[in-house]
């Protein structure tokens, strides 16, 4: 009988990628910590680090999630 594969949040991941930051733990320890495969830890953090460029740059995130943004931005 083979395990159904989990699926996890953005919201967790987040959780995670900073709490390894905050604590200065190493991915096996966070791994540890949430029973995640280490693999999987290093994956979020290199897509955590590749997207944190996008959290300053309002132009591409927040006027395209948000057009009413974009309004009062003016």
């Amino acid at each position: 009988m083979s395990k159904k594969r989990r699926s996890f949040s953005a919201e967790f991941k987040k959780k995670v990628i900073l709490k390894m930051f905050e604590d200065n733990m190493t991915i096996n320890e966070v791994a540890s910590e949430f029973e995640l495969h280490p693999k999987t830890v290093q994956l979020w953090k290199k897509q955590f680090l590749e997207n944190a460029v996008l959290a300053f740059d309002k132009s591409s995130v927040v006027v395209k999630r948000n057009p009413e943004i974009h309004q009062y931005a003016k």
